[in-house]
């Protein structure tokens, strides 16, 4: 099994809080009926969640996110993951914990405009 491939296994079982609660309304086709997957690698990274019908990956960030080099990071690895045709949409772990309809809206709002898939 590849390297990439045991560390999204990994990933997958160790989710964390926000992982847990986004997934449960991700999975089984609920929104729009599309289809996510989650801790799936792409190139040589791995995506939280992602939903290649509509080329979505949804990003669940914590406050190390907002450390300089994880800062540049991230924009190096959305600059990859954008280049494969995938857009890339960000949330901060607070905003799963105090605002989950208001997350759920802002995917919803993109899977219903997506002119992929």
């Amino acid at each position: 099994m590849k390297h990439e491939n045991i560390t999204a296994k990994k990933l997958r079982n160790n989710m964390t809080p926000q992982e847990k609660k986004l997934w449960y309304y991700l999975r089984n086709r609920q929104i729009y009926n599309c289809r996510f997957r989650r801790q799936s690698p792409i190139g040589n990274y791995i995506v939280d969640f992602i939903c290649r019908e509509k080329k979505l990956i949804i990003e669940i960030d914590g406050g190390q996110h907002n450390e300089d080099k994880n800062i540049l990071y991230d924009q190096k690895r959305t600059e990859f993951l954008q280049s494969q045709g995938y857009t890339v949409i960000r949330f901060w772990n607070n905003e799963i914990n105090d605002n989950i309809e208001g997350v759920l809206n802002e995917i919803a709002k993109y899977l219903k405009n997506s002119p992929t898939g």
